[in-house]
């Protein structure tokens, strides 16, 4: 049986999110870690194994309480062209309401880790594959509710959702201006809305 641990597990973690969060991987050592956690760091290696593994714990604890929580949230609703257009609007909001620019831990990982560390790349490219996957079902869901055009390329349109939303994180650390940050998220949704049929012809007498 393993030994039990002598502290509070999800505040000790949250500590370490907001510490990569902050600083990002490269920059943050175990004494940064070990303080903000609130833990020894003889307790951060038998509990963790280190700091690359602490990193992959703290990336699955971001993605639960941001991503997994939106789209479980969203997705709830029912509406898929909604939920869409609900994702990136609060991720729009989220970018402008960060003061520190920190930007999204996943999207961060990716610039900055994924490059240099093919295993920790591979946890990052799934959390990402989760946001897609989210698209596609909702643009899958809308076509048959005859809410989107049927010709709508959903694998297409997913991953072009998923590189707008990207796009928008990156962009609002150097430039958090929501006429910027709206014109950007705006041609991709204008894809999911419904042609305007042409009006039937009168038959003549």
């Amino acid at each position: 049986m393993g030994r039990l641990k002598e502290f509070d597990e999800t505040k000790a973690i949250d500590g370490a999110v907001d510490c990569f969060w902050a600083r990002g991987y490269a920059a943050t050592s175990v004494r940064d870690l070990a303080e903000r956690m609130g833990i020894g760091g003889a307790s951060l290696y038998n509990a963790y194994g280190g700091k690359r593994a602490l990193f992959v714990t703290a990336l699955a604890r971001y993605a639960d309480r941001s991503m997994r929580e939106r789209i479980a949230r969203l997705e709830g609703d029912g509406r898929p062209k909604e939920a869409i257009r609900a994702f990136l609007a609060e991720i729009i909001e989220r970018s402008l309401a960060d003061r520190d620019r920190k930007g999204c831990m996943l999207v961060n990982s990716a610039l900055d880790v994924a490059p240099h560390d093919a295993e920790i790349g591979k946890v990052v490219a799934g959390y990402l594959d989760e946001i897609r996957a989210f698209f596609r079902r909702n643009i899958e869901a809308g076509r048959s509710a005859g809410q989107m055009p049927r010709t709508l390329d959903a694998d297409a349109v997913s991953a072009h959702l998923l590189g707008v939303l990207t796009g928008i994180r990156v962009l609002a650390r150097a430039k958090p201006d929501r006429a910027l940050l709206e014109s950007v998220a705006r041609p991709a949704l204008d894809l999911l809305e419904m042609p305007v049929k042409p009006r039937a012809r009168r038959r003549r007498s």
